[in-house]
């Protein structure tokens, strides 16, 4: 049986991370790597040298994760690294006087071939714009998107929710680090935003659809970053667009 041949595909990207209007210090932090097909976003949390320095240090791990021999392979590496920034930040909220949780948020995006891999723990996102319709490719581990399985409340009572910032799953909140993985084929044209919550506190999905649209990445993600900001931008906020073409 002859096998169909899938022309490898290429990629590249634009991010923007910024403090915001009310936070004094950035406690996102991102991870552009098109040439090894590796984006990252990581939302901090426990203040000032506690959720700035998770983050950071998810982002310094995952720079130093070689693309490997195989997407199974790769996608290990990943995996490890993230579990043993877990043990680290379990460890040093350990020796913190303020014994408080330093963790963060993580979404990683992974192009491979024709593949695009989705890992992800907390409520930072990614989504995908192909043929013009926007879908959510993560599913938020939050108090809120248990409520709404549940059908406690609807999506649109989410949006202004009391419990809106407890988040159920981040890297650094527990000992045993759980992620979520997802594998989806890529197809040319496909635009990727990865984002921190950010983001999605001041824009909703349907302003999404429209601006991932039209324009550069780079023009694109600064009309996002800009039209939060204009909104208040009450958290920190980041974005990364990513076009395969």
């Amino acid at each position: 049986m002859a096998t169909a041949y899938k022309k490898t595909l290429s990629w590249h990207s634009h991010g923007i991370t910024n403090v915001g209007k009310v936070r004094k210090y950035n406690e996102d932090s991102m991870l552009e790597r098109s040439e090894v097909g590796m984006w990252v976003v990581a939302d901090g949390m426990g203040g000032h040298d506690g959720g700035d320095v998770a983050s950071q240090l998810i982002v310094s791990t995952l720079n130093k994760v070689h693309e490997g021999l195989s997407l199974e392979r790769y996608v290990d590496d990943i995996e490890d690294g993230l579990i043993q920034v877990n043990r680290k930040l379990i460890t040093k909220a350990k020796e913190s006087k303020k014994r408080t949780t330093i963790g963060s948020t993580v979404v990683v995006l992974v192009a491979y071939q024709h593949y695009s891999i989705f890992i992800w723990a907390g409520d930072s996102r990614i989504y995908r714009l192909r043929n013009n319709e926007l879908r959510q490719m993560t599913t938020d581990h939050s108090q809120v998107e248990q409520y709404i399985a549940k059908g406690i409340i609807t999506r649109e009572e989410a949006a202004t929710h009391p419990h809106g910032n407890m988040i159920t799953r981040a890297v650094g909140a527990t000992p045993e680090l759980f992620l979520d993985m997802d594998i989806q084929e890529m197809e040319k044209g496909d635009r990727f935003l990865l984002c921190s919550d950010g983001l999605t506190k001041h824009l909703n999905d349907i302003e999404f659809q429209t601006m991932l649209q039209k324009g550069t990445i780079e023009e694109t993600c600064k009309e996002l970053i800009d039209l939060t900001l204009s909104r208040g931008a009450g958290d920190n906020v980041t974005a990364i667009l990513v076009d395969i073409d």
